[in-house]
Order: C-alpha cells, then sequence, then structure tokens
C-alpha cells in the first residue's frame, strides 16, 4: 500500500493543491527559519516553498514517498537533506531545531502525542512549529461523516484520519497556538505554535 500510495499522491492531491493548498503552504513557509526539520516530507512538494531558512532536514518513514521526493530536492533554494525516520522516535538531538514544519501530518501518524513530545524535545528554546491540518469538524452532521470515512479512509490513504481533534491535542501537548487561520468551515487549519520557555522572542504574524 505504501508504494501504491506514494505513485499516486501527487495525482490525487493535485487540483486541490493547486487551487489551495499550496498558497496554505507558501504563506505558512514564510515563517520557516534557522535550521529546520520537516516531518513527514513526503514528495516533497514544500521543498521548493523555503526561502527564508538557512537548511532543511526533510524526515519521511515511507522509502517510496523519499524515491519521489528526491526529485524536488533539485528545485529547492535552500539546503535540503532526506532522512528516513519516523515521527514518534525523532533521530535527532535535544534542542536542534529553530523551526519544525508538519503539513498534513499529523493525521496519520500512529501517535500524535508522542510526535509532538518527540517535537518538543528537538525544537530549541522558543522555537516555532508550523501545522496545516485536516481536522474534525465543529458541526455535528459532518462529524458524523467524517466518523463513518475514516476507517475506509484510513486504510486507502496510508493511515490517514479525517476525525482527529489535532487542535486539542496540540494545546494538550502543552504548545502554545500563537496564530491560526481555519478554512472551509473548519476542515482545515493552519497554526504557528511555540513551545513556550520564556518571554524574550517577538513573533512575526501571517
Amino acid at each position: 500500500m505504501e508504494k501504491i500510495f506514494a505513485s499516486v499522491y501527487d495525482t490525487f492531491m493535485g487540483p486541490i493543491e493547486r487551487k489551495y493548498i499550496t498558497k496554505w503552504r507558501r504563506e505558512l513557509l514564510t515563517q520557516a527559519k534557522g535550521k529546520v526539520l520537516e516531518i513527514g516530507a513526503g514528495t516533497g512538494i514544500n521543498f521548493p516553498l523555503y526561502e527564508r531558512c538557512d537548511e532543511v532536514i526533510a524526515l519521511e518513514p515511507n522509502p517510496f514517498m523519499i524515491e519521489k521526493g528526491k526529485a524536488r530536492v533539485k528545485k529547492a533554494s535552500v539546503p535540503v537533506k532526506i532522512v528516513e525516520g519516523m515521527a514518534e522516535k525523532l533521530p535527532f538531538a535535544e534542542e536542534e531545531f529553530d523551526t519544525i514544519v508538519v503539513t498534513l501530518v499529523l493525521c496519520s501518524v500512529g501517535d500524535p502525542k508522542k510526535a509532538l513530545a518527540e517535537m518538543k524535545r528537538v525544537l530549541k528554546a522558543n522555537g516555532t512549529i508550523l501545522l496545516i491540518e485536516h481536522v474534525k469538524m465543529n458541526q455535528p452532521l459532518l462529524r458524523v461523516i467524517q466518523n463513518m470515512l475514516t476507517p475506509v479512509w484510513k486504510h486507502l490513504c496510508d493511515g490517514c484520519h479525517l476525525n482527529r481533534n489535532t487542535e486539542k491535542t496540540i494545546i494538550e501537548s502543552g504548545l502554545t497556538i500563537i496564530h491560526k487561520k481555519t478554512y472551509f468551515s473548519g476542515l482545515a487549519i493552519t497554526l504557528i505554535c511555540q513551545h513556550m520557555k520564556s518571554n524574550k522572542k517577538k513573533w512575526d504574524r501571517l
């Protein structure tokens, strides 16, 4: 399934990426600075959008996604290195990164709470976590539909859950949300989060 998912991902996501998500990615990634860790880099769709950072370490568990992502490394204007690994067990030292980027990933990791704890571990004091996610909706009927579709969707889409309350999980992890945008009546969100360790740093806002 991993190989099939990697082979069809860009084609399947292409229309909504071109019309909506690429714009969200581009806007959010203007906040990526310093040494960046991208978790769940997939086919490397973010790579050409990095401009203000020094380097990007791109973590991806699916080897077939990694092969497709290598082509986009060449399109990046900053150095990008792809590393195979899992979000729940990051192969990096404590406080190694200035920014962590997570786009459409927490919906599919096996243990989001553990993944967020690992992000906090490798993030520098007052570093930034930038996220794009689709989430459980507030409207009751739409929540029911998401719950009904998730078992099949999860099987077809490499573990993706349609009904995760990711914003709640982020808050419970101890991260502070300093900026939020919602799309499609709350189906998708972009977040800028900080692991607050002091009050010394001021933030750029979108």
